[in-house]
C-alpha cells in the first residue's frame, strides 16, 4: 500500500489488515518499486500524488519490468483524461478519493480473483466449492460474497472438514494471534459465515468444544 499521506495510509491499512489482509507499507515512489522488487505482494494499492516518483511512473517502471502485479490506482484526480492516464500506465483498476472502505474492499476482492493463476487449488465438502488461489467460494453454482478474514476462516474449516476443531486453535490458525479465549469472535465469524453460505449449514457446532464441517 503506497500513500504519502499518513492519516489516509493508515485509514487503508488498518481496513485491509482487519480484513484479513498481510500489508506492507510504502510512501515514495522510489521505496515503493525497492518494495515490490524485495518482496512481490499479490497486489498494490498505489496513490497517484507521490513525492519523489509519481505513481503513474512507478506503475509504467512495474510494467515495462515485467511485472503482472494487480494494482489498484487511488487519486484525487476526477476528470475522464486522468483516469485514462491511470489505466493507460498500466493500472487494472481506478479509485476516485474520497471513497468509502467498502468500496475498496470489493475492488481488492475482484482484482484479487482476476489475476489468480489458472492453475488453482479447490477444496470442496459437499455443495460448497472454495477456490483458494482465486479466493471465490461457490454454493451450488452460486458465488459466496466473503471477507477475506471470513474466506481464511472457511478455507481452514474446509481443509479439516470431520475433525472437531476447538475455538483456540482456530484462532491461533486463522487470525494468527495469542488471542484470549474469552473472546467470542470466532463465534461471530461462524454465524457470519452461516448466514452467507445458508441452509443446511456445513458448520456444526461442538458444544464446549468448538466447530466441525461434517454433514448436519
Amino acid at each position: 500500500m503506497v500513500d504519502d499521506d499518513a492519516r489516509i495510509a493508515a485509514s487503508i491499512r488498518r481496513a485491509l489488515v482487519y480484513e484479513g489482509y498481510d500489508v506492507a507499507e510504502a510512501h515514495d515512489g522510489h521505496s515503493a518499486l525497492t518494495a515490490v522488487r524485495d518482496q512481490v505482494p499479490d497486489l498494490v494499492v498505489l496513490d497517484v500524488m507521490l513525492p519523489g516518483i509519481d505513481g503513474l511512473e512507478v506503475c509504467r517502471r512495474m510494467r515495462d519490468a515485467g511485472d503482472d502485479i494487480a494494482v489498484l490506482m487511488l487519486t484525487a484526480k476526477t476528470t475522464v483524461p486522468d483516469r485514462v492516464n491511470g489505466l493507460d500506465s498500466g493500472a487494472d483498476d481506478y479509485l476516485v478519493k474520497p471513497f468509502a472502505h467498502e468500496e475498496l474492499l470489493a475492488r481488492v476482492r475482484a482484482l484479487l480473483r482476476r489475476k489468480s493463476p489458472a492453475g488453482r487449488e479447490i477444496l470442496s465438502f459437499d455443495d460448497v466449492r472454495v477456490d483458494v488461489d482465486a479466493m471465490d467460494v461457490t454454493r451450488s453454482g452460486d458465488p459466496v460474497d466473503l471477507t477475506a478474514l471470513e474466506f481464511r476462516l472457511l478455507e481452514y474449516l474446509v481443509r479439516n472438514q470431520r475433525i472437531v476443531l476447538s475455538r483456540a486453535r482456530i484462532l491461533e490458525a486463522v487470525w494468527g494471534l495469542d488471542v484470549d479465549t474469552t473472546s467470542n469472535i470466532v463465534d461471530v465469524y461462524i454465524r457470519y459465515l452461516r448466514q452467507k453460505l445458508g441452509e443446511p449449514s456445513i458448520i456444526q457446532t461442538v458444544r464446549s468444544v468448538g466447530y466441525v464441517v461434517k454433514s448436519g
